[in-house]
């Protein structure tokens, strides 16, 4: 009995197999393939032709940190707003920065008020007068401390002993063993870096100089002297335009000066963007776009530069469409100066022919046509002297 009922288990499932196959015939091979395989039913043919890769144009920043600082900004955060504007322009490439040893050496009256109600409420602290809101927490070794004196003289104590003994092993290595020290000693020195922007206060500045590096810039001094930074400066854009690193040119100043190096960029075919404060200065006039700190600073300018980039496409499909009068190919086209030598090859065409068909039709008139009659007594006339 037990292998009569096996055999009809078997049989049931082959007869639900074969009315499987009858109601849908492509049921076997759908089994075999995969839908979202490349071979399977359902699956899309690659295209051959890769997408077109879209030319972004090199930026290049120059900042004239004597005469447009970001004041009253935080330097760090005005360098990134500046550097994601300039980016809705194409690839930013270069960012410098240019000024005096007085630049890095002053101190925004924003940044003074603020050290000096930090003074304020730390001797208020070690009087007694003022409970802190909640423990001060050194960023780090994790640390809690009541009082921000305190949390001041550990971090001076301990963390910049450590920093300064840290640098010193690095700069007395040599070869691989100052690589391994870089590797080991990187991530303990950058957070000791983001730990002492909020606590030590810089012996001359802001720290302006370190917050430009730290968002990328390549920060040059240079001597104290007169319009030093203007000369490195212009010498240094006159150098990338002959070198053509950059195709747009991000100038943050509002110095006069540097009205002939935006004309002569202009000439070269760069587009040119002024970031300064003054509204109808000479710089911003001559540019092909100019904003200011505030409109940067709040995101105005990178929505704005979607339609000066628009602008500047137009104008430069106007150009190429733009027709231009030479009158020396008009003359040449009229009188058919340029086609002279077609004509000789047709004269010498005609005079290589017979001169005899030439003469014949000079003796009849141009309404006279040959005849057959004409042709057949001329040929039997020239056998007969010929036989004669």
């Amino acid at each position: 009995m037990a292998l009569f009922s096996k055999l009809g288990t078997v049989l049931r499932t082959v007869q639900l197999k074969r009315l499987e196959t009858l109601r849908n015939p492509f049921a076997p091979t759908i089994r075999y393939f995969h839908p979202e395989s490349n071979l399977g039913f359902g699956s899309t043919v690659p295209s051959s032709s890769p997408e077109p890769r879209i030319h972004q144009k090199n930026v290049a920043i120059f900042w004239d940190l004597d005469n447009k600082p970001p004041n009253p900004f935080a330097p760090y955060e005005a360098a990134l707003k500046l550097k994601k504007t300039a980016s809705s322009f194409g690839f930013v490439r270069h960012m410098v920065a240019y000024a005096n040893r007085h630049a890095f050496s002053y101190v925004p009256a924003a940044i003074r008020e603020q050290r000096r109600e930090r003074n304020k409420l730390t001797q208020a602290e070690n009087k007694g007068s003022v409970t802190p809101p909640g423990p001060y927490l050194c960023r780090v070794c994790g640390r809690n401390f009541y009082y921000y004196e305190k949390l001041l003289n550990h971090f001076k104590q301990i963390h910049e002993r450590e920093y300064t003994k840290r640098l010193n092993q690095i700069e007395s290595a040599r070869g691989s063993q100052r690589v391994k020290l870089v590797a080991k000693y990187s991530m303990k020195m950058e957070k000791y870096k983001n730990a002492a922007r909020e606590i030590l206060t810089p012996k001359a500045g802001y720290g302006l100089a370190d917050e430009l590096k730290r968002a990328g810039f390549l920060v040059r001094r240079v001597s104290d002297k007169p319009q030093a930074a203007d000369v490195e400066m212009k010498n240094h854009i006159v150098e990338m335009m002959d070198r053509r690193r950059a195709e747009c040119l991000v100038l943050v100043s509002d110095d006069s000066d540097f009205a002939s190096v935006v004309q002569e960029a202009k000439m070269r075919c760069l587009k040119t963007v002024v970031v300064g404060n003054i509204n109808d200065g000479v710089l911003k006039r001559i540019a092909d776009s100019g904003f200011s700190w505030k409109e940067i600073m709040m995101g105005k300018a990178q929505k704005e530069a979607v339609s000066v980039l628009g602008k500047w496409k137009d104008r430069d499909v106007l150009r190429r469409l733009e027709w231009t009068y030479k009158p020396e190919e008009e003359e040449k086209s009229e009188y058919g100066l340029g086609d002279e030598s077609e004509d000789e090859d047709v004269e010498s065409n005609f005079e290589g022919e017979d001169d005899g068909s030439m003469q014949k039709d000079k003796r009849r008139s141009w309404w006279e046509m040959e005849s057959d009659a004409d042709s057949m007594t001329s040929h039997s006339c020239k056998r007969m002297l010929g036989s004669g």
